[in-house]
């Protein structure tokens, strides 16, 4: 997957990273046969398999079949010995929400994030609150002011990953708590930081009745200088 991915988020947010080993006192070692498991991959960064043998600690290698139909010896660092990490269930893939795995690490977050990119169209996902977004290099009609209106007054839950869940969540805060809120936009260059801002900025503009919502957009980009 080629798209840059920036995140929008407003509160740091840690989760744990199990894989195939943290499993082993909780799963039968004659069950981890068939399991299936996400391996490095030069190309495609991670590549899916299953296991074609019951695993037994000390063993060195892995006999796993790859998705490509051919079979594998997966050899093991032999300084780590850290085993690959465990793949979601196909029922899972494709959350809007990263949390909701029952696994969340690199491959099951880059999976999951592809999955909804290319199968789905959709660039935005959540992972608690934080706002992940992938940059399509297009203009995609999802931030118009109907799709303002639909976000305006709605928790950031009920409604599909946006931008606009976020602004509208800071947004609604600040009027009840009469408070400052913050957005962090975070990402590597390219990644559509200043776009996200600009959204958000939309947002506050219209839901707020401001006639100025151009200029808002102006400013916004005429202060990434600064921001960057």
């Amino acid at each position: 997957m080629c798209a840059e991915m920036l995140s929008i988020v407003t509160v740091q947010r840690q989760s744990k990273i199990p894989h195939l080993q943290s499993m082993l006192t909780c799963l039968d070692e004659t069950a981890l046969k068939f399991a299936r498991v996400w391996i490095p991959d030069p190309e495609e960064v991670w590549k899916s398999a299953e296991l074609l043998k019951d695993y037994k600690p000390g063993d060195k290698v892995l006999l796993l079949h790859l998705e490509e139909g051919k079979d594998l010896e997966y050899h093991l660092d032999p300084k780590t010995k850290e085993l690959p990490h465990l793949r979601n269930p196909d029922i899972l893939v494709g959350e809007n929400d990263l949390t909701a795995l029952s696994y969340l690490h690199e491959p099951a977050v880059l999976h999951n994030l592809r999955v909804r990119f290319i199968d789905s169209k959709l660039i935005y996902t959540y992972c608690g609150i934080v706002l992940v977004a992938i940059n399509p290099y297009e203009q995609l009609p999802i931030y118009g002011e109907d799709i303002i209106n639909a976000y305006s007054g709605q928790n950031m839950g009920d409604m599909d990953p946006h931008i606009f869940a976020v602004a509208e969540e800071a947004y609604k805060q600040m009027a009840r708590d009469e408070r400052n809120q913050s957005i962090i936009v975070s990402g590597e260059s390219g990644a559509g930081k200043t776009v996200s801002a600009k959204y958000a900025m939309r947002y506050f503009a219209t839901v707020s009745g401001s006639a100025s919502e151009a200029n808002v957009e102006e400013k916004v980009l005429a202060s990434n200088p600064i921001m960057e």
